[in-house]
């Protein structure tokens, strides 16, 4: 009760406006389906203009005009741009991304072995931002103008500009280093050994999760503030309810709409900064798979790579719009009576 009187006392200033609301779901997955479509086309187009010519760097200097044709005609290249492009969207279809051009690994098989890195490190990264940065913004938003507030605020806009591989070489330095409680690099699969895999993804996880979470904290914080301005918050108060429950039954429910969407957004932010991460803490992940793959040019793991993490970004998105309809009634309720 005493946390929320200032935000009784200022009910007398304009409210402020809701989150946008999220779109239908049915229109999400459209959207999505279209820019997998053509994310995949650029990706594709991309590698198949980028000039490597597989046949020479596998065969070497001493490989006759003969070879080398023979070689594009086993890797298909001897074909249209247009009907190259096709078969390999219907073969990715099928879980087939197609063999390395110099390892002939099947692609798939090396995502998949590299992919749980990336799943663990991010997954365990998203936790973390979520626990501090909810617990900092709804903590800065029921102390709003406070030293709290202040505080919180000057810490998230100084996170928000740290980069990840300064937060990860500090963390390196100290606990590894000079403290010698974590090992600087590695990974321990979870199912291997859940304790051992904590004690090599915490340090890359917390690094990654900083920005993260500074985004989650700010937009949490200014959503709250409002949102505990509205009068069913003042109108919860005065029936007695407690404000442990105001806050956590009602308010944080719809306030929480930005912040799951600057939860969203940080996936992209995770999955690009995972390459310098991954080199600093020598994970075997998809962001190393990447980044050898291009220093060999390899052009087939690297599509792969790619057309991978588009589809995990574009599989994020539609489940935080479709959290953003559960959290939002009312937007179900307008779009069941617009169809």
């Amino acid at each position: 009760m005493t946390a929320l009187a200032p935000h009784i006392a200022r009910m007398r200033r304009k409210a402020v406006r809701p989150a946008r609301v999220p779109r239908s779901l049915g229109r999400v997955l459209a959207t999505a389906g279209t820019v997998f479509l053509l994310s995949s086309a650029l990706t594709f187009g991309l590698g198949a203009l980028s000039g490597a010519n597989p046949a020479a760097a596998v065969l070497g200097e001493t490989a006759t005009p003969a070879d080398i044709a023979r070689m594009n005609h086993q890797f298909g290249l001897d074909r249209p741009l247009w009907e190259q492009y096709v078969s390999w969207l219907g073969h990715a279809f099928t879980g087939d991304l197609g063999r390395s051009w110099f390892t002939t690994v099947p692609v798939a098989d090396s995502i998949r072995q590299a992919i749980p890195v990336d799943l663990s490190i991010a997954g365990l990264a998203l936790l973390m931002a979520v626990v501090l940065g909810g617990a900092a913004g709804v903590a800065a938003a029921l102390r709003a103008g406070g030293r709290l507030d202040r505080a919180v605020t000057a810490l998230c806009a100084l996170l928000g500009t740290l980069p990840g591989f300064v937060v990860a070489i500090a963390l390196v330095t100290v606990f590894s280093l000079k403290l010698g409680w974590l090992p600087s690099g590695g990974y321990v699969p979870l199912d291997m050994d859940p304790a051992q895999w904590l004690r090599y993804t915490v340090m890359p996880a917390f690094a990654l999760s900083l920005e993260a979470a500074a985004a989650i904290a700010r937009q949490l914080r200014t959503s709250l503030v409002g949102t505990l301005r509205e009068n069913y918050v003042t109108g919860a108060v005065m029936r007695g309810l407690r404000a442990r429950r105001v806050v956590f039954g009602h308010a944080l429910r719809n306030a929480a709409g930005p912040a799951l969407t600057a939860l969203g957004m940080s996936v992209p932010m995770l999955l690009g900064g995972a390459v310098v991460t991954q080199q600093i803490f020598a994970l075997p992940g998809l962001a190393q798979l990447t980044l050898q793959s291009a220093e060999q040019h390899d052009i087939p793991v690297i599509q792969g790579t790619l057309l991978v993490t588009i589809a995990v970004v574009l599989v994020v998105n539609v489940a935080v719009n479709a959290a953003l309809l559960a959290l939002n009634p009312a937007a179900r309720r307008r779009e069941v009576t617009r169809r």
